[in-house]
């Protein structure tokens, strides 16, 4: 038997390579085409979804699979086109999340995608420029893959891939992959947009509907305050929405209505005009926003006043005079996406909107109190006409039988009646010129500077205090006495509205025996036992300057009673 011809063999081991090198070729193909597979997939996994929420949630998922990352983030640039005003992670546990702490908001080797919106691709991050390495408690991190998302023409957010699975580096073929996804991904997030853009349309047209309806039915100013407030809140997703309207006299603006965390706190809370977004806004007449307000140096104030959480924005209630009516403060949770331009324009028209349902609110205010008025002169013209003119007849007639009744006892009881007659006419007119006093701001009486501003009030405590007027106040109380006392009662009542969280309160003002006694009392949890009493401290200097006192009480069924008195005729 002969030995086989090498020759022979050499043609058979040159088949085994072309063999080997084809099978290489066919797995590389398979292995292509499994991922042209799997990224058209992801397409349409992320295509099919219309909240963008979720939108948002698929994108990064769908990236860090497909390149087989082990850590994946997608970055929402915010307003500023600087920093990132949402980030979404993947392959972080909740644990290694809060112990990192605050998310980042695009600073570093983030910020270098966003200010050169092009694929970055790296085999060691912390050897870039950009990088100034990781907080405490992050996950040590190697390669890095970045890649703009654009929506039509504007760069939305970015895409990070970090740690290739098997210590392998990111390629070209990761890079087109992740690339090729971004386009789809653009496309997605614009549909998601505009169909959230159209549901949220619908809402805003709902509500003002609804505020509408509620004018027509005759709601009171509080009621449409509170639907404004909480129609704008659900619709916005917002953790806190607060409406603030100027008051004559303060520098600033009260919170007449607060809804969501806090709101207990915040209400009838005074806003400075300064160093807040609600002042911004009001000053400006124009919608305001901030993606932290806490740390925007614009707004130093807006943390220590209302504690607004993330974003934010402040819109004007209609304007007058450049400065606007009131102001809509809404504020979501921290790491919730930003006021978007697209999210402004139905936000304006619904305040817009707002503004006239307030007018029309007032204007119905104003109507009734005319009729209150007409009301009130027909009373007095009936009191002076009738009950005045016979309580008159009366005390002439027992005058004139005064001198007939010869017992001295019973002549002195007749002459205390006529007397006590005359008393009793004089409270009678004081009543009529008090119900006849013009409430007009030149030179108001007394009683309706009070009735003013405790009907004002209302708005605050979020129900009418209980007024009750006794004695001369329009005739007997000075002018210069009557402002000490209006500043008094306007002090009592903020802090009944700011401190007490009380339900139900009575104002006594009362004018005789030589002095004004002003009585404030609620159901509320009383004078806290430590704390800030400036307020009450200078109601009581007020009152020793005057000659008088001021003392507070806890009635026996709880609550606080403060008794503000002063002597009458001071000059002071």
């Amino acid at each position: 038997m002969g030995v086989g011809n090498p020759l022979t063999r050499v043609p058979r081991m040159r088949l085994d390579e072309l063999l080997d090198e084809l099978q290489v070729r066919i797995d590389a193909v398979r292995g292509t085409r499994d991922r042209v597979h799997s990224l058209l997939e992801a397409v349409v996994s992320v295509g099919r979804e219309l909240d963008l929420a979720q939108v948002l949630r698929r994108i990064v998922e769908a990236a860090a699979l497909l390149v087989d990352a082990e850590y994946g983030a997608l970055g929402v640039i915010g307003p500023d086109g600087r920093t990132l005003a949402q980030f979404l992670t993947v392959g972080l546990t909740h644990e290694q999340i809060t112990g990192i702490g605050p998310l980042p908001a695009g600073h570093g080797l983030l910020g270098e995608v966003i200010h050169h919106p092009e694929p970055l691709r790296l085999t060691d991050l912390g050897a870039h420029s950009s990088s100034y390495g990781f907080p405490a408690h992050h996950p040590p991190m190697r390669t890095f893959l970045g890649v703009p998302i654009r929506v039509r023409d504007e760069v939305f957010g970015n895409l990070y891939l970090t740690d290739k699975r098997g210590g392998l580096d990111f390629d070209t073929e990761d890079e087109t992959v992740i690339s090729t996804l971004s386009v789809a991904a653009g496309v997605a997030i614009d549909n998601a947009r505009l169909y959230e853009d159209s549901q949220r349309q619908q809402r805003w047209l709902k509500a003002n509907a609804e505020i509408t309806e509620s004018l027509l039915s005759g709601s009171s100013r509080p009621a449409v305050l509170e639907l404004i407030a909480r129609r704008a809140q659900e619709i916005t997703a917002a953790r806190l929405a607060d409406i603030a309207m100027p008051v004559a006299g303060i520098d600033g603006l009260v919170v007449e209505f607060a809804a969501g965390s806090d709101a207990g706190a915040r209400q009838g809370l005074v806003v400075p005009f300064a160093g807040t977004l609600s002042g911004a806004a009001h000053r400006a007449g124009m919608p305001v926003t901030a993606v932290l307000p806490s740390a925007d140096e614009r707004y130093p104030a807006e943390a220590q006043v209302q504690g607004v959480p993330g974003p934010a924005v402040a819109v004007p209630l209609g304007t007058a005079g450049g400065e606007s009516r009131g102001v809509l403060l809404l504020a979501r949770a921290a790491g919730e996406p930003a006021f978007g331009e697209g999210e402004l324009e139905p936000l304006v028209a619904f305040a817009g909107q707002a503004a006239l349902a307030l007018e029309l609110a007032e204007r119905r205010r104003d109507a009734e109190q005319i009729a209150l008025l007409e009301e009130r002169d027909r009373i007095a013209r009936d009191l002076h006409d009738l009950a005045i003119q016979r309580l008159f007849a009366t005390g002439m007639t027992l005058q004139s039988a005064a001198r007939l009744v010869e017992h001295e006892g019973a002549a002195e009881r007749v002459g205390r009646a006529v007397d006590d007659l005359d008393e009793t006419i004089k409270i009678i007119r004081s009543t009529i010129f008090g119900l006849r006093t013009k409430d007009r701001e030149s030179d108001p009486g007394l009683r309706a500077r009070a009735a003013r501003a405790v009907g004002d009030a209302a708005t605050t405590l979020r129900h009418p205090p209980r007024l009750s007027m006794e004695g001369l106040l329009d005739t007997d109380v000075t002018p210069q006495l009557a402002d000490h006392v209006m500043a008094v009662l306007g002090e009592l009542l903020s802090n009944a509205a700011r401190h007490a969280q009380a339900t139900r309160v009575g104002v006594t003002l009362k004018a005789g025996q030589g002095e004004i006694m002003l009585t404030v009392s609620d159901d509320g949890k009383g004078l806290p036992a430590k704390g800030r009493r400036s307020g009450l401290r200078n109601l009581d200097e007020r009152a020793r300057s005057l000659g008088g006192s001021f003392t507070h009480e806890i009635p026996d069924e709880g609550g606080t009673r403060l008794v503000w008195r002063a002597p009458l005729r001071t000059g002071s």
